[in-house]
């Protein structure tokens, strides 16, 4: 069977069979690619996040946190723009910044140059948190990947872009 490594069958092998079985006149060998690749961002998400709750952060609060702190120092971003880096809407964003001014992680400043336009913008103690957050998130990451052979690791950063691209993502 096309999906068996070493012999071994997994769940997405199993579903593709029984659609074999159920439905012969379909072809459901996209799903030994789709089934894995949804399965597998499930799961390295959860893997993820872990990390992020080791820190008191959410997904989206360890992303507004390290989109502020990529964007450098003063390590502030308009409000508009951190929703388009954190690809929420301007009403979640504000939910998400409420709760991290809260917990003393960002302020909200006006622009010096346009007092209607809003920053948002790192505390110290956000920048010490997300750059703690960030070193575990990394090693974390760096553990997922050698999982994999060098090889196969390789393969799949390229296929990846390569295929986000032929959908019109980058």
């Amino acid at each position: 069977m096309e999906g068996n490594v070493e012999g071994v069958q997994d769940h997405v092998d199993l579903v593709q069979e029984q659609w074999r079985r159920e439905r012969p006149d379909l072809d459901p060998s996209p799903q030994g690619v789709i089934g894995r690749v949804h399965r597998l961002a499930a799961a390295l998400t959860a893997e993820l996040t872990a990390v992020y709750a080791q820190f008191g952060l959410s997904e989206a609060e360890f992303d507004l946190l390290a989109s502020l702190r990529r964007a450098g120092a003063p390590y502030e971003l308009p409000a508009g723009e951190l929703a388009d880096h954190t690809m929420v809407t301007t009403g979640g964003l504000t939910k998400r910044v409420d709760r991290l001014i809260e917990r003393g992680l960002v302020v909200r400043t006006d622009a010096e140059d346009d007092r209607r336009r809003r920053l948002v913008r790192l505390t110290p103690e956000g920048v010490e948190l997300i750059d703690r957050a960030f070193t575990a998130h990394l090693a974390n990451e760096h553990r997922l990947v050698a999982l994999l052979p060098a090889g196969d690791a390789a393969a799949v950063r390229d296929a990846s872009r390569r295929w986000l691209a032929a959908l019109g993502h980058d």
